[in-house]
């Protein structure tokens, strides 16, 4: 059975940092991209950043480049999202995913592309 927790959310002011976790197990995910997601209330789901298993360098939504870190640590099988200088735009209900089989080759940003799911963290950011 494929899991994929997130932990690590919680309420910060504007300004200060989190990091989120996601531990992966069920499957061996050596060969997928691990991706972040955010949703809001009454919006969209929406690209974060996501990495590769297998290494490379991850690629970033523009709104958080330069303020987030996407990481993996494989021997833990977890991937970590670090947050810094959050702003009150970055609450929502973190999500982390798995997209299989691509192994670094490129990366998706649509989530429908996605094929595990967690359950989500939420993040608060007050102002």
């Amino acid at each position: 059975q494929v899991q994929l927790v997130e932990s690590g959310g919680g309420l910060v002011q504007a300004g200060d940092s989190l990091r989120l976790s996601c531990a992966a197990s069920g499957r061996t995910f050596s060969s997928d991209n691990m991706g972040w997601f955010r949703q809001a209330p009454g919006k969209e789901r929406e690209f974060v950043a996501v990495i590769a298993w297998s290494g490379g360098k991850p690629y970033y939504a523009d709104s958080v480049k330069g303020r987030f870190t996407i990481s993996r640590d494989n021997a833990k099988n977890t991937v970590y999202l670090q947050m810094n200088s959050l702003k009150p735009e970055d609450a929502a209900v973190y999500y982390c995913a798995a997209d299989r089989d691509l192994g670094g080759r490129y990366f998706n940003t649509d989530p429908r592309e996605y094929d595990y799911w967690g359950q989500g963290t939420q993040v608060t950011v007050s102002s």
